[in-house]
């Protein structure tokens, strides 16, 4: 991992004025993700939507637990979101929530949506967004397993398997 682009605290990245960035407990709406994205010199707007599966690996799992250094998540979006803008300058806003808690089956995790006058772009930022939220991003998930055990995934575990986490 690269630690040279990951923020501190101390980091004087600040959001973009049109861009919308939460850790919630309550559960995250595509609606009210979607409208925070919409602009009208919008061409595109991409909505990624993690969701609790119902697996891992073939194994069972009942829920997800997740837990976030709520400031520090907060700078990786804000980080993320400078790095679009330097990647992609079309990219008009973007929106990145995560929720915390204990999450059933179905239920959605993470919303990054990207609002954008080209289809493209958009695309190419959303996907940036979550791969690096993932790898950079301090939000550590627990797997609750069908058989009573659990297991929590870090940030570093991402890092160090070749896994889609």
């Amino acid at each position: 991992m690269n630690t040279s682009t990951i923020p501190t605290l101390a980091s004087p990245v600040k959001p973009h004025i049109n861009d919308s960035f939460a850790i919630h407990f309550a559960p995250l709406s595509l609606t009210d993700i979607y409208s925070k994205t919409d602009d009208p010199s919008n061409g595109a707007i991409v909505v990624m939507s993690g969701t609790v599966r119902n697996q891992t690996e073939g194994k069972a799992v009942i829920c997800l637990e997740y837990q976030a250094y709520e400031p520090m998540a907060l700078r990786v979006f804000y980080q993320i979101a400078a790095e679009i803008r330097q990647k992609w300058s079309d990219v008009n806003r973007i929106v990145i929530y995560h929720r915390i808690g204990r999450l059933a089956i179905g239920e959605i995790s993470v919303l990054v949506a990207i609002g954008c006058p080209h289809r493209s772009e958009a695309f190419a930022a959303c996907q940036y967004a979550i791969d690096t939220l993932k790898h950079q991003a301090p939000i550590w998930k627990k797997e609750h397993w069908q058989d009573g055990s659990s297991t929590w995934v870090s940030i570093g575990a991402c890092e160090q398997s070749s896994k889609d986490c």
